[in-house]
């Protein structure tokens, strides 16, 4: 197996990949902007975006972007988390070049139709309310809120129904320009393709791109205060979480204690 290879940009994005055998390859945008980067009147609107950042760019339709990939067999996806964005594809190596300047296209070119937008807000609130029909999902979201009281970590990546429909054009649009720099994005690949080949079709997508940067605004969260929390649903199954704050990604201790949680 092939080892990784790095390079970083002059604007800050950076780019690892791995050069592996076979026809298919995976490519995906990391943005390191999650629901913990919100400002208190932004809930949820991280997850919006990876919403409505399909529904149209200057030159494409929402159509357009999904038959972008599809149309060479490809599939174009993304999630939130609390502290990152990613969009993602897989598809055939040779439709590098096609997916990169997609990503680009996608995310420095959106326009958030406002009719779309209208229209995705009743699709995350399902979303939304589906979870508090499961709750064995809907456990963790709970859990977090309770490690870390007032801090937007400890907040629901979803938002509340309330939040989500109180969400406008111009707020996306603020929250995108705020946090989706090139120095906070990493092109993370696997597939047959020479390096220096890659490094070129990124450069062309995303070498002209401005590096400035804003800083995050993270705080990390206070030492947990012990606490419990009892709910009373109408199911069939118990559900229990049991936990605490633990060992950041410095730390070597994480490896020790991955283990102990296998064991």
């Amino acid at each position: 197996m092939s080892m990784y290879q790095t390079h970083i940009l002059k604007n800050g994005l950076k780019v690892i990949h791995q050069q592996v055998d076979g026809k298919a390859a995976w490519c995906g945008l990391i943005i390191g902007v999650g629901s913990r980067d919100e400002r208190p009147e932004e809930e949820g609107i991280a997850h919006f975006i990876e919403h409505v950042i399909f529904k149209g760019t200057e030159k494409r339709k929402a159509f357009h972007i999904l038959s972008r990939i599809e149309d060479v067999g490809g599939e174009l996806n993304a999630y939130t988390t609390k502290e990152d964005t990613c969009i993602y594809a897989s598809f055939l190596a040779r439709d590098y070049e096609r997916a990169l300047e997609l990503f680009a296209d996608i995310v420095f070119h959106s326009v958030f139709p406002e009719k779309e937008i209208e229209k995705e807000k009743e699709v995350v609130i399902d979303e939304i309310n589906s979870y508090k029909d499961s709750p064995g999902e809907l456990i963790f979201d709970d859990f977090e809120e309770l490690i870390y009281p007032d801090y937007p970590i400890g907040r629901n990546i979803l938002g509340s129904e309330k939040a989500v429909k109180g969400l406008r054009r111009d707020d996306i649009i603020d929250f995108v320009k705020r946090n989706y720099r090139p120095g906070r994005m990493v092109i993370s690949s696997v597939g047959d393709i020479d390096f220096s080949k890659l490094i070129r079709f990124v450069e062309k997508y995303f070498g002209g791109l401005s590096g400035e940067t804003v800083p995050f605004g993270r705080h990390c969260p206070e030492i947990y205060i012990p606490q419990q929390k009892e709910v009373v649903k109408g199911t069939f199954q118990n559900y229990c979480i049991l936990g605490n704050i633990a060992y950041d990604y410095r730390e070597e201790k994480r490896l020790l204690l991955s283990v102990l949680v296998d064991i």
